[in-house]
């Protein structure tokens, strides 16, 4: 408990109401999922889920968030845990259902989102990334592969005044992963899909499987609605080719030091294309980084790669001085300074994927599941998503009033750094983790009507 005797009687009361009110957002947001659920498991397995969702927004520790002995105490109570922990575990190992009704359930979450952007006529995005879950004290754990382990790439980069690290690439057990966001230009972003695979074991899977897989799935069911954006880790022969199979709208970072054919057909690195060519359009840019406004260039040519066919566009963004080009490849006709910047922007939203990986990671602890069996830890992570599905939601413009209260009253924070943020993210789960702790919220049991 949080000072609830501290209180006055009116404000024992507010927090009770928005308390009430949290909980029944989650489950107006849940509605779907649990009435799929409840037609094929036991009501207590479909109330277990749900508990489970507010229990990882409440239960705030990285290392331990995952751990089925830790959210047992918040799904029943402290006195309680195994028991919680038991009802937890039973819902894991249920051979009636598994973790595609949750990946059904954010598709069309996101499809209905993407609607929402389009009303608004904005422009509708789908931000491609992939990552590694890594678990490099594990070997015994069912489908475990090698991924490339980026945390150690962070720990032996060279300081200075410091010995130099071990060279060369580490590997360590782990999961593949790949994400989905769909976002507008001006839309928050909502979750879309979240995919894990291995590369060793039964449960085997090849990047450009699992990945052209979701490519088909998009254009089937979006089509050309959405402009698709890839990093560097996309950019490529194999992609390229798939992208243009399929005929999508894309915009993908390529590297400098990649080839394409220039317009008088010369094959040449991407950088020397545009070397030596003044920017075409200038304006000034808010550089979030430096807080500040700097005047950004950008230049635009169209070529071709020399084993892909179509017609490209190469959009160079110059975002100013001591800072590093973008050099941008797309199929969207790029003939104004209006296109121009537009693909530049679209490529800017890109960051709100590289904020999910930080969120997941580090907030709701993603890498800290414990559990032997491939399927019982996917649909563990799958369930986390939904809680991060669920707090991605809350970013919409109608929750304004409802992340006002939360924020003022529950997160409080002084300085016009935290005012200005526009995405309050790690905040407002604070908020309704201190606000659930105090005031434990009531969910209905057996009644799932939004």
């Amino acid at each position: 408990m949080y000072r609830q005797y501290d209180m006055s009687a009116t404000e024992r009361q507010a927090g009770q109401q928005l308390s009430a009110a949290v909980a029944q957002q989650v489950v107006q947001f849940l509605c779907p999922l649990l009435e799929a659920l409840d037609a094929l498991l036991d009501k207590r397995l479909v109330n277990t889920l749900l508990e489970t969702v507010v229990a990882l927004i409440i239960f705030r520790d990285r290392a331990k968030q995952l751990l089925l002995s830790e959210l047992g105490a918040f799904i029943a109570s402290p006195a309680h845990a195994p028991a919680g922990t038991k009802r937890l575990s039973n819902l894991l190992r249920s051979a009636g259902w598994d973790s595609s009704l949750i990946e059904h359930f954010l598709w069309q979450q996101a499809s209905r989102h993407l609607d929402q952007i389009e009303q608004q006529h904005d422009s509708p995005l789908v931000l491609w990334d992939e990552s590694m879950l890594e678990k490099p004290e594990s070997l015994s754990l069912e489908g475990l592969g090698s991924v490339r382990s980026s945390k150690a790439a962070r720990l032996t980069r060279i300081k200075p005044g410091f010995y130099q690290p071990p060279k060369g690439t580490i590997f360590v057990p782990g999961m593949q992963w790949l994400c989905l966001v769909v976002v507008g230009l001006s839309t928050p972003p909502l979750l879309a899909a979240m995919q894990w695979w291995t590369n060793r074991g039964v449960f085997k899977s090849t990047r450009r499987g699992e990945e052209g897989w979701w490519l088909g799935r998009c254009m089937y069911a979006w089509g050309q609605r959405v402009v698709h954006v890839f990093d560097r880790g996309f950019a490529g022969e194999p992609w390229l080719e798939e992208c243009m199979q399929y005929r999508i709208r894309f915009v993908m970072r390529w590297p400098k030091d990649y080839m394409l054919r220039d317009f008088h057909w010369i094959k040449r690195k991407a950088w020397q294309i545009t070397r030596g060519k003044r920017s075409q359009w200038k304006r000034q840019l808010y550089n979030r980084h430096l807080n500040a406004w700097v005047q950004g260039g950008v230049v635009v040519v169209p070529v071709t790669h020399p084993q892909v066919r179509g017609q490209f566009w190469l959009v160079v963004s110059r975002p100013g001085k001591g800072q590093l080009p973008w050099y941008l490849l797309t199929d969207e006709p790029v003939e104004t300074e209006q296109d121009a910047w537009r693909i530049v922007f679209i490529y800017a939203r890109r960051w709100q994927i590289e904020m999910s990986w930080r969120y997941t990671k580090s907030e709701l602890g993603f890498e800290s599941p414990r559990l032997w069996t491939w399927q019982a830890r996917v649909k563990l992570l799958m369930i986390a998503s939904l809680a991060f599905a669920f707090l991605l939601s809350l970013l919409d413009l109608c929750f304004l009033s409802l992340r006002e209260l939360l924020l003022e009253g529950w997160c409080h924070r002084t300085g016009e750094r935290y005012r200005r943020v526009e995405i309050p993210l790690y905040r407002l789960r604070e908020a309704i983790s201190f606000l659930w702790l105090t005031f434990p919220p009531m969910l209905p049991l057996g009644h799932f009507s939004g």
